[in-house]
């Protein structure tokens, strides 16, 4: 039969594949405690606000290191608040050390990049939200705070210096693996460890302030621990 005249010609559609959209990207927050039951409460909304107004996906691991001032009990009832999905409670028996604090929180991540600081507000969590900016301006495996750059600013601080960086999670767990140390210099062997493996590392400035609440958890015993550490790692590399 012939065609009638005039007819449309039916256009064949094409379909294109849904491309899937890149898995949005996820941040753990890691937050040794000991005696921070005065502290917790504050950092951990102060990190909620900061996430929740930047539309970022975060949890916060807070582990505990047996503190007898009840911050274990504090930690949970801001887990009822915010939800188990957000606040996850990791708790260990005793003080073990600030690196395998880090390195037990790490088990229970389950973001793909990983932000390691301390609860006693030494740091504003209202510089995370850079500190994510940095890393994808760059594509850096780590980004670390400074107070030698830029703005950044110390306020009340001393001896007892804290850190605050982020990590991509294979990078952290690939250093945590060559890492010897156990204590506060645990940080600053990291970063020596990452330069090298050749890992890049941003920086933002920052202002650091001494703690709001309580005593430091660096003793004496500790602050001696930690230039032994420093005399061993800059014999070891």
């Amino acid at each position: 039969m012939a065609s009638v005249e005039g007819s449309p010609t039916p256009v064949r559609s094409r379909r294109h594949p849904e491309r899937a959209s890149p898995p949005q990207d996820k941040y753990s927050v890691l937050l040794p405690t000991y005696n921070e039951r005065e502290n917790l409460p504050l950092i951990v909304w102060l990190l909620v606000k900061s996430f929740s107004e930047s539309e970022i996906d975060y949890e916060i691991i807070i582990i505990d290191d047996g503190s007898p001032d009840g911050t274990r009990d504090v930690a949970e009832q801001l887990q009822k608040i915010y939800g188990s999905d957000r606040i996850l409670l990791r708790p260990r028996e005793k003080k073990l050390g600030l690196g395998t604090a880090y390195i037990h929180g790490m088990k229970h991540a389950t973001g793909n990049y990983i932000i390691i600081m301390d609860a006693d507000l030494s740091h504003h969590p209202k510089f995370i939200p850079e500190f994510i900016r940095k890393q994808k301006e760059g594509d850096f495996d780590i980004v670390s705070g400074t107070r030698y750059k830029g703005n950044g600013g110390v306020y009340g601080w001393d001896l007892k210096r804290k850190i605050i960086r982020l990590y991509r999670k294979e990078v952290l767990q690939k250093l945590t693996e060559k890492c010897v140390s156990k204590g506060y210099v645990f940080q600053m062997e990291m970063i020596v460890r990452a330069r090298q493996l050749n890992y890049t590392i941003g920086e933002v400035p920052i202002s650091f302030v001494d703690r709001v609440y309580g005593e430091s958890k660096l003793g004496g015993n500790e602050i001696v621990s930690f230039l032994k550490g420093l005399l061993t790692l800059f014999a070891t590399t």
